[in-house]
């Protein structure tokens, strides 16, 4: 098996914002709290206890998230682990380490197990690290969100399973009528085997058992990590909202995020923007309903509908029902971090991108800012892709590489002689050197004829030099396309494995391994490709 390791930096599959942020650019730091390295975790534990206020309108904050985890767990079958980690989040020493995803059917994509596994290993090396603290793994479902088609499928070997429907609205509220469609197809596509068998209920289980998309999605999630003691907690909920009501009060009258977060852009005028502001970061939701809250001369309207309040009246409405105030991209971060006693979100480069954006409007809010650690990436290889790549004399850095910049690589080392014209092209140009000296000395006409001359026999040079290697390509054409085809099974699409392919493809041919094998190897603070043999 190739030995060499993958950073992050070296991959080719992060933008510069994530580069730089790895390698800890001075530029970038004014715009995170800590980086999440071990030893930086005693500080934010620290600080996060201070902020992090236990007493809200006379209740205690913690007391009020443990019943509501209790409430939203109370139709679940729940592991002794997670039921503990609830109870643990009483009390005063236990904090938290989350991640968010939306409701992809049936996880969607690899890299949410991926951000899960991250998250609950940080918490097992916190607990190795300081054990006298408790750390409790958070998955933070995203069922307020309302970009359904984002998440109405997921793939099986190339094939795309779809749920056709349509969607307004939060997509946690959403029923999960017409799922038993998607069974259908599904099913016939991964056949009888027992592990076919595993998925299939799995999957009725989930989503013909459960009235909505968030509870579906709970169980699933919690059936595949009920031993590792995930929490999975929903933010729609009345309660959780009632201590956000302070931060939503103040981003309808004051518009403090729109100008934070603004002026923090400006920092990464350099970098691609991830996201930019509203004037006003809330949606107004009901169950059909998720619209933007807009600012028009003093009243407050909700987009596409007839609904429209005063400043007196909104704040009313905010303080009766909460539920219907939800957060966007900019806020939601700061509801998590409200309601968390948290230390660490993990999430993927994008995420992450967005995240730097937020931190002014956490200090204008009072919010301890939480550390922002990368999730893990991971290359999933079988024994046979392994060998494959052992007998092409590849290493994980050659099958990283863009395919064309790979093919001609691997064609100059797999051939005896030298594909590289450099040496010549220099002494060509040492050559003309006298006659451009020479030109100098007699009638501007032939210096023109000498740069003309040695610009076309240095193009001649090129052009002979591509069509050796178009020549060596043809010759080694049976081992060249061996390796590209290992390529294109281990990237797909010429994309990473992890934004490509669901867990189920891996579950029909090892089962429960899987998940197993996942676990034992990811180690969130290494920032480098996880490369794991099935």
């Amino acid at each position: 098996m190739p030995n060499d390791c993958i950073t992050y930096q070296n991959s080719g599959y992060f933008t510069q914002l994530i580069v730089d942020y790895l390698e800890e650019k001075e530029s970038l730091q004014p715009l995170y709290n800590r980086f999440p390295k071990i030893e930086n975790f005693k500080s934010q534990i620290e600080e996060k206890n201070s902020n992090y206020n236990d007493n809200f309108n006379g209740n205690n904050k913690r007391e009020i998230l443990v019943a509501e985890l209790e409430k939203q767990y109370q139709n679940f079958e729940v592991s002794e682990t997670t039921l503990n980690n609830i109870k643990l989040l009483n009390n005063s020493k236990t904090f938290t380490v989350t991640t968010g995803h939306q409701l992809n059917l049936f996880t969607g994509y690899l890299y949410f197990i991926y951000k899960i596994v991250s998250t609950i290993n940080l918490c097992k090396q916190l607990k190795s690290e300081y054990p006298e603290y408790n750390f409790v793994p958070i998955y933070w479902m995203a069922t307020e969100d309302h970009d359904f088609d984002e998440i109405n499928y997921f793939n099986f070997k190339e094939k795309r399973i779809r749920w056709n429907r349509e969607s307004s609205g939060p997509v946690g509220r959403l029923s999960t009528d017409g799922l038993d469609k998607v069974l259908e197809v599904f099913s016939k596509e991964i056949g009888n085997s027992s592990n076919a068998k595993k998925l299939k209920e799995l999957f009725e289980n989930a989503y013909l058992k459960n009235n909505n998309l968030a509870d579906a999605t709970r169980f699933l999630t919690n059936e595949l990590f009920k031993n590792e003691g995930l929490v999975i907690l929903d933010g729609d909920s009345k309660d959780l909202k009632k201590l956000f009501i302070p931060y939503a009060k103040k981003e309808l009258l004051e518009q403090t995020s729109f100008q934070k977060v603004t002026e923090t852009n400006q920092l990464l005028k350099d970098y691609f923007i991830q996201v930019n502001p509203r004037e006003i970061n809330l949606f107004y939701i009901e169950d059909n309903l998720r619209e933007r809250i807009i600012l028009e001369n003093g009243i407050y309207k909700i987009n596409n509908t007839t609904l429209q309040f005063s400043e007196n009246e909104i704040v009313a409405e905010l303080e009766k029902n909460p539920e219907k105030f939800s957060p966007n991209v900019i806020l939601r971060p700061l509801y998590e971090e409200v309601v968390l006693p948290n230390l660490c979100y993990i999430g993927g480069g994008g995420e992450l991108a967005y995240w730097f954006e937020l931190k002014a409007n956490f200090e204008a809010n009072n919010v301890t800012f939480p550390m922002l650690l990368l999730r893990n990436s991971v290359l999933l290889a079988t024994e046979k892709q392994v060998t494959k790549a052992d007998k092409l004399d590849l290493k994980w850095k050659d099958l990283f590489t863009n395919q064309k910049e790979l093919v001609n690589n691997q064609t100059k080392k797999k051939t005896a002689f030298e594909i590289d014209f450099s040496s010549q092209k220099e002494q060509l140009s040492k050559q003309f050197e006298y006659l451009n000296q020479l030109a100098t000395q007699t009638d501007k006409s032939f210096i023109g004829a000498v740069k003309a001359q040695e610009s076309k026999q240095l193009k001649g040079l090129e052009n002979l030099e591509k069509r050796l290697l178009k020549a060596q390509k043809r010759k080694l054409s049976e081992e060249l396309n061996r390796i590209t085809s290992l390529q294109n099974e281990l990237f797909p699409n010429q994309s990473l494995q992890e934004r490509q392919l669901n867990f189920s493809e891996f579950y029909i041919e090892i089962g429960d391994l899987f998940l197993e094998k996942i676990i034992k190897e990811l180690k969130p603070l290494d920032n480098e490709f996880s490369i794991i043999e099935l």
